[in-house]
């Protein structure tokens, strides 16, 4: 018996979600202390529950005397995780939101974005582009400097990032200072099995990506819409600088590279690293070396792109 996709992603959200929250132990980052709430953003979606994280500079671990100047607002990065567009666990991000919120003095937003099959295309794109333009309106309540705003994702929470950047140009409502795309799936529309590695059983299968879309996007005309595979998209000037991070094994490493190009050939300004002897993911699976490069390398960026 052949089951309907929705019902195969719905057996992957059980057999993944427990899996998207195993980060290697050695890049949990625990010695740096996460100063966290919790807040609710309206969005035309439904409401969306994220989680912020204060550096120690805006409300953490010390506090200013009362005769000290008040400090500027921190700037804020807003963060999407990675699960196959089916899978909602923002927590399997804990480690880089901590780590960024420490070592790059922003505020993070992470964010739990409504998944497929229960809500499909668009309403992932409508929430993540909401919620970043409420970010950018509300920094005087919310204690962060809305317009210092980067955005960034991992794995389908970058395809999200560039969605979200996408929308933000078209609509002139912000401008994020950096986008940080990592291990991203920006070409929907193409046959996974063309989607090639060099080793024989990288972490992502054909099998796998063919559920993720059709579920995410159950129409196959929409995998070409721009906001589902901006790879495919032929009007790029004028985006937000870019981080673009690619791993040398992952299937989804040839668009990235090539979007990264296409960035660049339209002129938005684009640092593009890939790493080497690294599978999709690794971000959080390790190897750990590799691993703490590139989230340094994300801090780093971000640290550039948001000073005042």
């Amino acid at each position: 018996m052949l089951f309907s996709p929705g019902v195969q992603a719905r057996g992957i959200q059980l057999l993944l979600s427990g899996m998207m929250t195993r980060v290697h132990e050695e890049l949990r980052f625990t010695d740096i202390p996460a100063h966290t709430e919790t807040l609710q953003v309206p969005t035309s979606a439904g409401p969306v529950t994220c989680t912020v994280y204060r550096p120690p500079t805006a409300g953490g671990a010390t506090s200013a005397p009362d005769s000290a100047p008040t400090p500027d607002p921190a700037p804020v990065y807003v963060n999407f995780h990675g699960g196959g567009f089916i899978v909602a666990r923002p927590e399997q991000d804990d480690h880089i939101c901590r780590y960024i919120a420490a070592h790059a003095g922003c505020v993070v937003i992470n964010v739990d974005y409504a998944v497929a099959p229960q809500r499909p295309f668009p309403a992932p794109v409508t929430q993540a582009y909401e919620v970043c333009a409420w970010v950018a309106d509300n920094g005087a309540a919310g204690g962060w400097d809305g317009a210092r705003l980067a955005v960034g994702g991992h794995s389908a929470g970058a395809n999200l990032t560039a969605a979200v950047c996408r929308t933000a140009r078209d609509r002139g409502t912000f401008t994020p200072r950096l986008q940080i795309i990592d291990s991203a799936p920006l070409d929907q529309a193409a046959d996974p099995s063309t989607k090639l590695s060099p080793i024989a059983k990288p972490l992502l299968n054909p099998r796998f990506i063919r559920i993720f879309t059709a579920a995410y996007v159950p129409a196959q005309a929409d995998r070409t819409h721009p906001l589902v595979s901006p790879a495919l998209a032929d009007d790029l000037a004028g985006l937000p600088p870019a981080l673009v991070i690619t791993a040398e094994h992952d299937r989804l490493r040839d668009e990235g590279d090539a979007y990264a190009k296409s960035l660049d050939a339209a002129g938005v300004p684009v640092t593009h690293r890939v790493f080497e002897g690294v599978d999709h993911y690794f971000t959080h699976t390790g190897p750990v070396p590799a691993a703490k490069e590139a989230i340094e390398l994300m801090a780093s960026a971000l640290r550039t792109a948001l000073q005042a």
